[in-house]
């Protein structure tokens, strides 16, 4: 089959391009192109490629022919068109085998079409032939203007920057084949933005080619154009924008908006208070703009801060001001920037500077005391109306008011209008050795204008107290003592104040008699009693009675007489005083009270306890009330009257009465319940404690009775095995009685079977 492809104009030039016609026995021919060229063609199926422009605007645009070389023109052959586009894009003539395209082509979307033919014979439906399969390829024309893909463009470049600094790169694309001569190839041009910019033509760079300044302009938009056919006639064209910002340097420096500013500051101001603002401007931005201000001439009154938010200076107050001590101000203030670099410091050679007047304003104030404490001495002793000090207080504002003074709360000091402090009453160092005084000072024109001022007086000490024994002393001595032996040391003590340490001189009187005793100073502020004698009659001369002198070391010096009592006592082989004189009498009444004291807090504990054994008691209306009454029951009593805790009826209501014992029957039965009475006892330790305590007092005091204690628990309790342990009954016995058994009842009671058992073998 021979295969004619015709295409009628290629970029309107027409052409005529042969067929490649294959035979069967695939012989090769030559045919002659029109233009003199040859194309070998082989014989049987023909092969090739169809070329067709793009963008063609005909409905039917003939592409070329196929023709069998079997077809002699009886119209029995019918030709087919198979694959991709056929029968949509491209169809065939059936008959004439012409090839048509009925869609416009764009080689952007699609530049080649593969399709396959075929020659059927119609009388017989039979292909005459294999398919042959060819090439439709799309050819290009500049169709396709550059685009950039890239949009939006934007650029920051520093303010300044010197010409040929590099600031952004466009590039643009052309759809076109770039192979199809120059539809594809670019040139770039500046349409907007000289002549601070410019653009490298086959590149797109745009630089700078002028410096600028951001505080004139911050941004620039420059317009950049890409033509296609390397700018040729006919080329097409696209456009786009750069936005290019200026970044700031700080290559400005802050300048004061006003070169004065005036200010008002009030006296009573207090330190660190604002009193005014400055502003200086500074034209760049952000961190370049931030500022210092500063007092040029270092100023004690005044100090300025930055407001790091707003980049305000505040001045501030530094040290309270006085109208009457200066009335106005007069400072300069500079500014400059935080942060400068090295290379922009030429900008910043000189700081900018303002001037501030600032007015004081008067206000009413207190009375102002000349010092801000008093300190005043006065001795003790000194008449009423005596002087101690003066306070002064002024007036500072400009009328000069005069002044009332005043002693808050003192009955001992007083002042009068002048500030002279004088005092209304005794002064007793030993009393009290300071006062603390507030002085108030008072405007009579203004009574709301006032202030306090501390004022301590000091009483002085004068030697107006004699020396006196540190303590009382209870001196005894020995009926077998010998002469030289100590039997007391002695001190002494002095209320007044020494400027030296205290010195205390002993003697004996010169008045006393006495050659029994003498006395020796160890000059250390004790002085020792010792015998004169050998031997001293319990009989004869039961007590000595010795005045001793005490001087001490005051100007003028004072002396005291004090009298010592020295008893005279019979003593056992190792020096332990057995009887002595004049203390018979409260010894023994010392260890009687107690003995009665602890027979009476074992009866306590035993009567407390045996209660608790009991399976009923005796008063079942009260139960634990009756106990909760004496664990509670922690004062000391009001004697007979005292019928709060208990009830009295029900304590002597007992019906059962009890048989007399003697009390040589029952020492025993004591002795055993004594034992008992330590251990026996109510649980709380409340209680526990405070019978401790008082037995403890009764011990160390023996002239103490226990009087409310002996009419509040006399009530020995029914049934009590310790009988009764009053003593109006006991007359009889006692004749009788023997106290050996005192002997038993522990070193409480040894005293006590001393005195008892002495006495009774005396009377025998």
């Amino acid at each position: 089959m021979n295969c004619c492809l015709l295409l009628p104009f290629m970029l309107g030039i027409p052409l005529l391009l042969p067929c490649l016609i294959a035979t069967e026995n695939s012989k090769t021919e030559e045919v002659k192109h029109p233009a003199g060229s040859h194309l070998r063609v082989r014989r049987g199926w023909m092969w090739n490629q169809f070329f067709v422009p793009e963008e063609m605007n005909k409905t039917r645009h003939h592409i070329g022919q196929l023709r069998s070389d079997l077809d002699n023109g009886n119209n029995s052959f019918q030709y087919k068109l198979l694959g991709a586009g056929a029968g949509s894009i491209f169809v065939i003539d059936e008959r004439t085998g012409d090839i048509y395209a009925v869609q416009k082509l764009d080689r952007e979307e699609r530049s080649l079409y593969t399709l396959r033919a075929q020659v059927i014979d119609t009388t017989t439906g039979r292909a005459m032939e294999p398919e042959s399969e060819f090439v439709i390829r799309v050819s290009d024309i500049n169709d396709n203007e550059p685009k950039f893909l890239d949009e939006p463009y934007e650029a920051i470049v520093p303010e300044m920057s010197p010409e040929g600094t590099f600031v952004i790169q466009v590039t643009a694309s052309d759809a076109d084949d770039p192979s199809s001569g120059n539809n594809a190839r670019l040139l770039y041009s500046l349409r907007q933005g000289q002549p601070y910019f410019s653009i490298e033509p086959t590149t797109g760079v745009i630089r700078i080619s002028s410096k600028m300044d951001r505080e004139l302009q911050d941004e620039y938009w420059v317009i950049i154009q890409a033509k296609d056919m390397i700018g040729l006639p006919g080329a097409l064209s696209g456009t786009t924008s750069v936005l290019i910002k200026l970044s700031d340097v700080n290559d400005n420096k802050p300048i004061f908006k006003d070169s004065l500013y005036r200010l008002t500051v009030s006296e009573s101001a207090s330190v660190g208070m604002s009193i005014g603002k400055i502003m200086a401007y500074d034209n760049d931005i952000e961190e370049n703009a931030e500022m210092d201000y500063s007092i040029e001439d270092d100023s004690k009154t005044f100090d300025v801060i930055t407001n790091n938010e707003t980049q305000e200076g505040i001045i501030i107050l530094k040290k309270k001001v006085d109208f009457e001590h200066q009335n106005h101000y007069r400072i300069r203030a500079k500014v400059k920037n935080r942060r400068v670099d090295e290379q922009l410091r030429k900008y910043h050679t000189e700081a900018s500077t303002t001037v501030i007047k600032i007015q004081v304003e008067d206000v009413e104030e207190p009375p102002v005391f000349l010092l801000p404490y008093y300190i005043f001495e006065i001795f003790e002793g000194s008449p009423y109306g005596s002087f101690v000090g003066t306070v002064s207080a002024t007036d500072p504002d400009q009328r000069k008011s005069p002044i009332r003074y005043s002693i808050t709360r003192s009955k001992v000091f007083s002042i009068d209008d002048n500030g002279t402090v004088f005092t209304t009453n005794s002064l007793d160092r030993e009393i009290s050795a300071w006062y603390n005084l507030s002085v108030t000072a008072t405007e009579k024109y203004s009574i709301e204008q006032s202030s306090a001022v501390p004022v301590y007086v000091q009483v002085l000490d004068i030697n107006d107290h004699a020396p006196e024994f540190s303590e009382y002393y209870e001196t005894y001595v020995c009926e077998n003592a010998v002469s030289g032996q100590v039997i007391q040391t002695i001190s002494a003590v002095d209320r007044d104040e020494s400027i030296e340490d205290h010195h205390f001189y002993f003697n004996v009187s010169v008045v006393e008699n006495n050659s029994s005793f003498t006395i020796i100073d160890n000059q250390d502020n004790t002085a020792v009693i010792l015998t004169n004698r050998t031997g001293f009659s319990l009989q004869e001369e039961p007590v000595f009675y010795i005045s001793i002198l005490i001087a001490d070391n005051g100007i003028p010096s004072l002396t005291s007489t004090n009298t010592l009592t020295i008893h005279v006592c019979a003593c056992d082989d190792t020096g332990s005083t057995q009887t002595c004189s004049n203390k018979d009498l409260m010894l023994s009444m010392g260890f009687r009270t107690e003995v009665i004291i602890a027979i009476l807090i074992w009866f306590i504990f035993l009567n407390l306890g045996l209660k608790q054994r009991r399976k009923q008691t005796l008063f079942p209306e009260k139960g634990e009330d009756f106990r909760e009454n004496i664990f509670r029951y922690d004062d000391e009593g009001g004697g007979e009257e005292d019928t709060e805790a208990f009830d009295i009826v029900e304590l002597q209501g007992g019906t059962v009465m009890r048989e007399r014992k003697t009390r040589r029957a029952t020492r025993v039965e004591i002795r055993s319940l004594y034992r008992q009475s330590l251990q026996v006892g109510p649980d709380s330790a409340v209680f526990r404690k405070f019978i401790l305590e008082k037995l403890e007092e009764a011990n160390t005091d023996p002239c103490a009775p226990p009087f409310d204690s002996l009419q509040t628990y006399a009530f020995e309790g029914t049934g009590s095995l310790a009988g009764s342990l009053s003593s109006l009954g006991s007359a009889v016995f006692d004749q009788d009685e023997n106290y050996d058994y005192l002997n038993e009842l522990g070193p409480r009671f040894k005293r006590l079977a001393c005195m008892f058992g002495s006495a009774m073998q005396s009377n025998n």
